[in-house]
């Protein structure tokens, strides 16, 4: 895995000679992981979180009634390791609670306590504030070309699979 540093190293390597896309791709990736590192540091510093915990209690929001851990894990594309480790630290804070399955008795279902959405809603409203910020160099304009753009290239992936 390559560090926000290598990306942006990447992109300065990338000159003239090489393919726009490849340009283009190194330039979108950078983006995208300077963003990240703002959201990281953003939420470890004001809310003594990480990423991972921010994005499986946004899981849990959109679905107030609960998800299984392997529903949880498919969701997050990570493993059920990870799902495990990250919802045992949440459920000892008190964020997230584990109950039953009625009629099947091994499975149970992970949902975000009262205390855990509270929290969760602080949160995303700066997590918003972080993603409006990360784009106020683009007008409105630039913002609407920019996502019809990015649109036609997610479209274009989705016919290649």
């Amino acid at each position: 895995m390559t560090s926000s540093t290598d990306t942006l190293d990447l992109e300065a390597r990338a000159h003239s000679e090489h393919a726009q896309e490849l340009r283009l791709w190194l330039r979108l990736l950078a983006c995208s992981q300077l963003i990240e590192k703002r959201v990281r540091t953003g939420l470890r510093e004001q809310f003594d979180t990480t990423l991972p915990r921010f994005d499986l209690m946004a899981q849990l929001e959109r679905h107030p009634e609960g998800l299984k851990m392997k529903e949880l894990s498919q969701r997050l594309m990570v493993t059920g390791g990870n799902v495990t480790g990250i919802t045992d630290q949440l459920v000892a804070e008190g964020l997230v609670e584990r109950v039953g399955v009625e009629g099947d008795r091994r499975a149970f279902l992970v949902r975000l306590t009262a205390e855990g959405r509270s929290a969760f809603e602080r949160m995303a409203v700066q997590h918003e504030q972080w993603i409006v910020q990360a784009f106020e160099g683009l007008s409105p304009k630039d913002l609407d070309h920019l996502h019809k753009l990015l649109g036609k290239v997610k479209q274009h992936q989705l016919e290649l699979e």
